[in-house]
């Protein structure tokens, strides 16, 4: 997947954040928001299929989105940004 610059400088911060702030491999929560359609919504969980992750949704209060929140133990901050950029590829997500 091509990146922008400030995408990748996002991913660089973020990374070395993790590094500094986390001993690996550790619990991390995940939170998407994606449209209230079932497909999108299954698209993210299969992202994390095999990874024991614990998964809760949240329908907005006028249904017209669902919140994801995943917590999964991950192995390294390269880990966790692989997984946001796998659950970028879900059109019309937004991560938190």
């Amino acid at each position: 997947m091509k990146q922008d610059k400030n995408t990748q400088e996002f991913y660089e911060r973020l990374k070395q954040q993790l590094s500094d702030d986390t001993v690996w491999p550790a619990p991390y929560l995940f939170k998407f928001i994606v449209p209230a359609e079932l497909e999108k919504i299954a698209e993210i969980e299969a992202i994390f299929d095999g990874t024991e992750a614990v998964i809760h949704t949240r329908d907005s209060s006028k249904g017209n989105y669902t919140s994801v929140s995943i917590k999964v133990n991950m192995a390294s901050p390269d880990a966790v940004i692989e997984k946001y950029l796998e659950v970028s590829n879900v059109e019309g997500v937004i991560s938190l």
